[in-house]
């Protein structure tokens, strides 16, 4: 516990800081703890330090999770494949990870089934890397324009997964345009389209992700500890 514990208070001391050099309070950001292959027992024990806000890549681990953990939220921000939509549908706060129509389509299909008004986040590809998800910065505009006409869906803000790199410092114009892409669109004034959120920087930058305007971060690893992922 006292590992876990430990982790929290050096990570909330970088989020105080960092939120103080851009000009805004703690409060204004979200510490998500990504849980992706990390057991109950070890998500508990953060939820017992005061982080009910989780995140998992995979709707399985979701689903196998579910159950187990009370008084906390789920964020889908891992790739969503459409035909997994509606297993999730009634569990989770917000999906991180919309990049396509039919996904959006999908996902407000399902919401409307459930009666339910699903937040989402559109997740920009900022860097254009081919190993990763997300519609390109020249195209997110277009894209919201096009989900805003979905009645079952708010759509809330930008998510981004940046590159890896050594030194955060490299990543910081990455999250300064994706702030001004933010910026950008709501300045568009579409309806029903006022973005506020911002889910960008990791365990290894999430501090430079603040300093630029991030107001989710999504933390595992230094949470956690380093990942042990099953033997395939």
């Amino acid at each position: 516990m006292k590992d876990i514990q430990q982790n929290i208070a050096d990570i909330e001391q970088k989020i105080c800081a960092a939120a103080q050099k851009s000009g805004r309070k703690r409060e204004d950001i979200l510490l998500l703890a990504v849980s992706k292959t990390i057991d109950v027992q070890h998500i508990q024990e953060a939820v017992d330090c005061g982080l009910t806000e989780l995140g998992e890549n995979k709707v399985q681990e979701i689903l196998e999770k579910y159950e187990k953990l009370e008084n906390v939220s789920w964020h889908l921000i891992g790739h969503l494949q459409t035909n997994k939509v509606k297993y999730i549908i009634d569990k989770v706060k917000m999906i991180h990870s919309v990049d396509s129509l039919k996904l959006a389509e999908e996902i407000n299909k399902r919401a409307k089934q459930a009666n339910i008004i699903m937040d989402i986040l559109v997740e920009v590809n900022m860097e254009q890397e081919e190993s990763k998800f997300g519609v390109s910065p020249e195209d997110t505009l277009s894209l919201i324009q096009n989900i805003a006409f979905l009645d079952n869906i708010r759509i809330k803000g930008l998510m981004t997964v940046a590159p890896f790199v050594d030194n955060p410092e490299e990543n910081r114009d990455c999250f300064r345009r994706m702030k001004q892409l933010l910026v950008d669109i709501n300045n568009e004034k579409i309806d029903n389209v006022h973005m506020s959120i911002l889910s960008m920087g990791m365990s290894n930058d999430f501090e430079v992700a603040i300093e630029e305007g991030a107001t989710i971060v999504r933390v595992g690893t230094n949470i956690f500890g380093k990942r042990v992922y099953p033997q395939k």
